[in-house]
């Protein structure tokens, strides 16, 4: 599984990116208000930092308009992929930024026919909002099944991304549905590390070693 960073603070993707963690960082205009910065600076630095796909959102709602939009955000680096709402006019527009040979992320996916048609409309990923049904108490993870199977059946090359991870549990099911990313907040990230016997265990590796007496270097 890839794993993407949902952010636009600048210190925390160095430092997972530091790590090799990181294949790709997906931002939106919330994330970039927290940032306080210019959309067009954060991004190129973010472009800098990362070598996998940076996901830049357009900010327009009709076709026209995103594509100008899209103009401008495509500039910013290579590496630049364009996020789209999933509605008509966004679909079009990811039809028309794919074929000129753009990576598109469809976002705001909230069903399975709705991903069906991102992949109809040749959508390099498909972001489907786990928490966020979650929260309307539908199954978010069921819709990652749903969409994989759809997907599977007819050969789709989209990429299922998903996307509003709110736990651990999210990604590790998600994982084993079979989603191709996870965009994950960078506390979330961290904590996929962390496990109570771990740090139990290592407390006691460490007691024995001072009993040792010993040191290795």
């Amino acid at each position: 599984m890839k794993f993407f960073v949902d952010t636009a603070e600048i210190k925390e993707i160095k430092e997972l990116n530091d790590l090799g963690l990181l294949d790709g960082v997906t931002t939106n205009p919330s994330l970039i208000l927290k940032s306080g910065r210019n959309i067009a600076e954060v991004t190129k630095e973010i472009c800098d930092i990362v070598e996998g796909p940076v996901s830049a959102e357009v900010a327009a709602t009709e076709y026209s308009e995103m594509m100008k939009e899209a103009a401008v955000l495509a500039r910013i680096a290579p590496n630049i992929c364009i996020k789209l709402p999933l509605t008509f006019d966004g679909l079009k527009a990811c039809k028309a930024l794919t074929s000129d040979g753009h990576k598109t992320n469809v976002t705001l996916c909230f069903s399975a026919t709705q991903a069906l048609l991102a992949a109809k409309a040749g959508a390099t990923f498909i972001s489907p909002f786990i928490g966020r049904l979650d929260d309307t108490g539908i199954d978010g993870l069921e819709l990652i099944r749903d969409i994989r199977h759809i997907y599977d059946n007819y050969g789709y090359e989209t990429e299922i991304l998903a996307a509003s991870i709110r736990t651990v549990n999210h990604v590790k099911d998600a994982a084993l549905i079979g989603a191709d990313v996870c965009t994950v907040p960078p506390a979330t990230l961290k904590a996929l590390v962390k496990h109570p016997l771990t740090d139990k265990g290592l407390e006691q590796f460490i007691a024995d070693w001072a009993k040792t007496g010993q040191k290795i270097a």
